[in-house]
């Protein structure tokens, strides 16, 4: 019998990389609250070239002292367990989905990250996509709704620009609520 597959997204669900700290640094600090959109570029609208040029080829994945930014809490050790009863595919999108060019550094990035921490997933299961939909899954764990579309079973990871989502609503889309790894693990290992 085959395994189910699982969609796990990168960004945001296991590991919150820099890119909110670049964005603090730019814009001299920035308030979340404000945001009416889902993507944290819509911040810098207007001043996209002027914050590509300063940060468009840094690590989203290192601290400053070259070391890898740690996964979210239990994150390895779930996924390592996730495993064994399921197939796994790490599914990330480009920072700059409008230019896949100036995306190419920090996709070797995120390469590189994924590597290092997942050396247990083949990485032919690392999937860069900009458009999650386009691929079908059996289970997905994502941050947005949105690339949950195509999964059967659907986990929206809880991230700051999805804690206003209803949970009425996440229910009659058939989306279940996971604050964190450990959640994951007893919605996905019965065992």
């Amino acid at each position: 019998m085959s395994k189910k597959t699982i969609m796990i997204d990168m960004d945001e669900v296991i590991v919150k990389g820099r890119f909110t700290d670049f964005l603090n640094q730019f814009l001299g600090g920035v308030d979340f609250e404000k945001l009416n959109g889902f993507y944290r570029q819509d911040l810098i609208m207007g001043q996209e070239e002027a914050f590509r040029k300063i940060y468009q080829f840094k690590n989203l994945y290192k601290n400053d002292d070259d070391t890898f930014i740690p996964p979210l809490p239990h994150c390895i050790e779930t996924i390592e367990k996730l495993q064994k009863y399921y197939q796994i595919f790490i599914v990330t999108s480009y920072i700059w989905k409008e230019n896949v060019i100036d995306a190419a550094t920090n996709l070797k990035n995120k390469y590189e990250y994924l590597r290092y921490f997942f050396p247990f997933i083949d990485p032919n299961n690392f999937i860069f996509i900009t458009d999650k939909s386009q691929i079908k899954f059996d289970i997905g764990i994502d941050d947005r709704p949105k690339n949950l579309t195509n999964c059967t079973q659907k986990i929206l990871f809880t991230e700051f620009r999805n804690q206003k989502i209803p949970n009425e609503e996440l229910l009659s889309n058939g989306i279940v609520r996971a604050n964190d790894w450990q959640q994951v693990k007893k919605i996905l290992i019965k065992r």
